[in-house]
């Protein structure tokens, strides 16, 4: 059953940097979108294409910037960083609650381990040997942690999450459903028309404030380590490839695939979908556009994109692509006709005569 949480909005702002303009003591019993907001309702404007809702929101609260304000028609949270704030308030209304610490009788918890206070184990998880967890951290349940993994304090694992044998991962790091460390990277030598597996003998170290989605996997490295630097965010089903390296504070977004051994700097944002080759080099303070193909190191910070832009009518792209591929033979003829014009250019004429 869901609970009833109320607010007043001065709780919720208390400690923040934000501006009440209106009634702070108004009460806040929930968060909504703009445009579905009903009284008792906290909001927040930053996408310009919703401004169209602002005048006529039926909110209690809008969290927006000082150049927005002035058409709220209800008390406003003025901030120079309204998403931010936002997320800040919402957590008050978070229906999840944490486990209470201890270890189910149904875990499983191998031999040598060091389990931190407050440590929470879920039912029918398997810890194996000689493992380190952090005080304050929650272990959901079925879980697997292999020999010699270390989770620093305050760390989440939802259900159903796997590390191999020698994963590090930071403190306050947070791994939904379905994530996979430190399994196997592919890799495979060729011998006379046939696949031998080459051995995976790093691991993988991520660094504090790790927030992973839901069913990513990050290979483990082939002789280094795969790097996951602090503050970097990964959204669901992305594939990391061994002695892949993440910069701090780089987000990447769903279905993105990242081949082995690339790097990826800090700073950087990665649309959804993106492809990466391998042994590529992405310099810090990169954004790629979604749905991209990345074959080549960026050494220059930016915007960059690839392939087509939005999807368009069946037929024109079968035109377009058509034109495409003719563009060689369009080049073969341009080149030829510069060097006939440059020829006759060059050539003499009769005194009295010129060009045209």
């Amino acid at each position: 059953m869901k609970e009833n949480r109320h607010y007043s909005l001065k709780e919720l702002t208390h400690g923040l940097d934000v501006i009440v303009r209106g009634d702070s003591n108004c009460v806040i019993t929930g968060v909504s979108s703009i445009h579905e907001a009903k009284a008792g309702h906290l909001t927040f404007l930053m996408n310009a294409l919703y401004r169209k809702y602002l005048p006529s929101t039926q909110a209690s609260a809008v969290i927006l910037s000082e150049a927005e304000a002035a058409n709220c028609p209800c008390t406003a949270v003025i901030t120079c960083s309204p998403y931010s704030i936002y997320a800040r308030m919402a957590a008050y209304f978070d229906q999840k609650k944490r486990p209470l610490p201890g270890i189910h009788p149904t875990a499983s918890i191998g031999e040598h381990c060091e389990i931190g206070q407050d440590v929470s184990i879920g039912a029918h998880s398997v810890i194996g040997d000689h493992v380190s967890i952090g005080a304050g951290t929650v272990i959901g349940p079925a879980c697997t942690l292999g020999d010699y993994v270390v989770i620093g304090e305050a760390s989440c694992l939802d259900a159903h999450v796997t590390l191999y044998h020698l994963v590090v991962v930071g403190q306050r790091a947070h791994f939904s459903s379905g994530v996979v460390v430190g399994s196997d990277g592919f890799g495979f030598a060729n011998d006379q028309g046939a696949w031998h597996k080459v051995p995976q003998l790093g691991t993988v170290v991520i660094g504090d404030d790790v927030a992973i989605g839901a069913n990513t996997t990050i290979d483990r490295g082939a002789i280094g380590d795969t790097k996951i630097g602090d503050g970097v965010k990964l959204d669901n089903l992305i594939q990391v490839g061994h002695n892949v390296s993440i910069g701090a504070h780089t987000v990447i977004a769903g279905c993105t695939g990242i081949s082995g051994s690339t790097k990826i700097g800090k700073h950087c944002m990665i649309g959804g979908a993106t492809c990466f080759a391998g042994h590529l080099t992405i310099c810090d303070h990169t954004i790629v556009t979604g749905m991209s193909s990345v074959t080549k190191s960026i050494t220059e910070p930016g915007m960059y994109s690839s392939g087509i832009v939005g999807a368009v009518p069946s037929h024109e792209f079968r035109k377009q692509n058509a034109r495409f591929y003719r563009l060689g033979k369009l080049m073969d003829r341009v080149k030829t006709l510069e060097k006939k014009m440059t020829q006759t250019i060059a050539s003499p004429l009769p005194e009295g005569e010129s060009h045209k």
